[in-house]
């Protein structure tokens, strides 16, 4: 077995399992933005929220940097291109936008969600946005 084609298997599995965090905790937050605070429903969320962030998110996303990181050990001539530079700095971006998450996940376990369900909404297309840049980076290689 090539080490290589397996860790390259694993980053791809991760970031996969990481973008579906990225992409659907954002849509729980739009439902739960327009939940009473106190309602049944709103503590399902809670829950929901917390085991998709911690569960799946975290570990994923620590993954897919691990994995990342070392496929860059193995073919350090990556780093030399400038596509790959644009997709690190997408994927900081992302690892933001992740942490940010978390702090609203945290606001709203607490009852002190201050944003609408229009704000989760036009947040839900960021990480698409910036999945869609860095396909297209990996795949087409521009620079």
């Amino acid at each position: 077995m090539e080490w290589y084609s397996i860790i390259k298997s694993l980053h791809v599995i991760s970031v996969i399992a990481w973008m579906v965090g990225l992409l659907y905790l954002p849509r729980l937050f739009v439902y739960h933005a327009d939940e009473n605070i106190d309602s049944h429903t709103s503590e399902k969320f809670k829950i929901m929220e917390l085991r998709l962030y911690r569960f799946i998110m975290n570990p994923a996303m620590m993954a897919t940097w691990s994995f990342g990181i070392s496929l860059l050990c193995m073919n350090w001539s990556l780093f030399n291109d400038k596509w790959m530079h644009i997709k690190f700095f997408l994927i900081i971006m992302l690892t933001g936008i992740h942490h940010i998450m978390g702090y609203w996940r945290k606001l709203f376990w607490i009852g002190k969600n201050k944003h609408s369900s229009l704000f989760f909404r036009i947040i839900n297309e960021i990480p698409t946005i910036l999945m869609v840049f860095v396909i297209f980076l990996v795949i087409i290689k521009p620079f």
